[in-house]
């Protein structure tokens, strides 16, 4: 009998780690190749890790709630023969790929950088347990008393909640500085906890606005010519296509040719590096039934045609409402794309979704009685006009770089 390795498989860029939510077999159980084993959850989606082979569950490494990082071991299956090929990692052939679609510009004088003392950071933890830390107020060096029972000592949720269950015998918690955010008795207030979901979105929103140097620039973009292309082509498209013609693929292909006119809004930030992205990952946010919020990503969109755009927008939506998309659909996104026009908002301010650099937003389309411009003079019409807005981190895109982009953007959508 051989014993195959269960590693937590990598999930996209910025996931280095993902919380084991539910076990779905035992020690002892046999299992089938493709069979699901774990539930796990990362601060952007739900999944399941199946096997890849047949055999016979040995030993789980976790325990529900632990969290292992990506390439770890969770679980060890005993298989006949010599199954070991199914252990070989993918992560090297991922990193060197990585590595490739990244053009570094406007490097320092020295690329090292000084890692600050232990003392003045948590050691690596969940983000869930980080978030508990935070709202218990714990210092470091309550922290630093809590004993860990998962791999080489790490604290798991339950080791931070068994903590905090003592500690509430001896020590008060911090008092609120403001009466404002607890209701008195006579208030006529529902309390509605936030879902892990919620938690991490609210997260993930105030690191953006602390990371980044948000700007935000607008332009009216005049998109009679595209609907009235859009109505005359969409029956034969959905014909010819089998896929519905709706208009975020026309706008997603608006940004690609400004994308590639101008890279550099293609991009992340390392330090003091700017990394200009050569793969085009266009992210769309998308408001989920439960009022949550993610963002699919349409990997290498900047290859596909309108067609093939079609295709992508349409599947993600569905499978968005659905809850059924994959951890590695939602991560490695270069550039996010926001429509508020479905709520029939004129404009917005949205946040940058880290680590890129910027996040443009569509908004409603509406009639509108505006001066057309002519070699014959000036007149009066009713086009359909929609506002565009892009921010913007200004640590690395000026308003002039800004300014161009967007009204690329605009330029392209009128010219239909």
């Amino acid at each position: 009998m051989n014993t195959v390795d269960i590693l937590l498989p990598a999930m996209g860029e910025g996931i280095i780690d993902a919380t084991i939510t539910r076990w779905l077999v035992n020690v002892g159980d046999m299992v089938e190749e493709d069979q699901s084993i774990a539930e796990i959850a990362t601060d952007k989606v739900d999944s399941e890790i199946p096997s890849p082979t047949a055999g016979k569950v040995k030993e789980l490494l976790f325990k529900e709630g632990d969290t292992p990082k990506v390439g770890q071991t969770i679980a060890l299956i005993e298989v006949e023969g010599d199954e070991q090929g199914a252990q070989n990692s993918t992560s090297d052939k991922e990193e060197n790929k990585k590595q490739e679609n990244i053009e570094f510009v406007r490097p320092s004088e020295s690329s090292k950088f000084k890692e600050k003392p232990s003392h003045e950071k948590l050691p690596p933890v969940s983000p869930l347990v980080k978030t508990i830390v935070k709202q218990e107020g714990l210092s470091q060096k309550e922290f630093s008393q809590v004993e860990g029972t998962g791999l080489n000592g790490r604290i798991t949720r339950d080791d931070i909640l068994a903590y905090i269950q003592k500690r509430s015998k001896f020590v008060d918690k911090p008092q609120e500085t403001s009466n404002e955010s607890t209701p008195s008795k006579g208030d006529r207030v529902e309390v509605v906890h936030m879902d892990r979901m919620r938690k991490l979105i609210a997260e993930h929103m105030v690191h953006s606005k602390q990371t980044s140097a948000h700007v935000t620039s607008f332009i009216e973009a005049d998109v009679t010519n595209l609907m009235n292309w859009r109505n005359r082509e969409k029956a034969k498209f959905q014909e010819r296509e089998g896929e519905k013609l709706t208009l975020t693929p026309l706008f997603v292909e608006a940004a690609i040719k400004a994308i590639k006119e101008y890279p550099l809004i293609n991009s992340s930030v390392d330090g003091d590096k700017i990394l200009i992205k050569k793969d085009v990952n266009i992210g769309l946010a998308a408001a989920l039934p439960n009022g949550n919020l993610i963002v699919p990503v349409i990997k290498d969109a900047d290859k596909l045609s309108l067609s093939g755009l079609s295709a992508k927008v349409n599947d993600l939506a569905k499978r968005s409402r659905e809850n059924k998309l994959q951890p590695n659909e939602i991560q490695g996104g270069t550039f996010t794309i926001t429509n508020l026009g479905m709520f029939d908002t004129l404009t917005g301010t949205p946040i940058i979704n880290q680590p890129q650099v910027a996040i443009l937003a569509i908004g409603t389309i509406s009639k509108r009685v505006v001066v057309l411009e002519s070699e014959n003079g000036d007149s009066i019409g009713i086009r359909q006009m929609a506002m565009l807005s892009l921010s913007y981190d200004h640590r690395v895109v000026d308003g002039a770089l800004g300014g161009m982009f967007l009204k690329a953007v605009r330029d392209n959508l009128q010219d239909y």
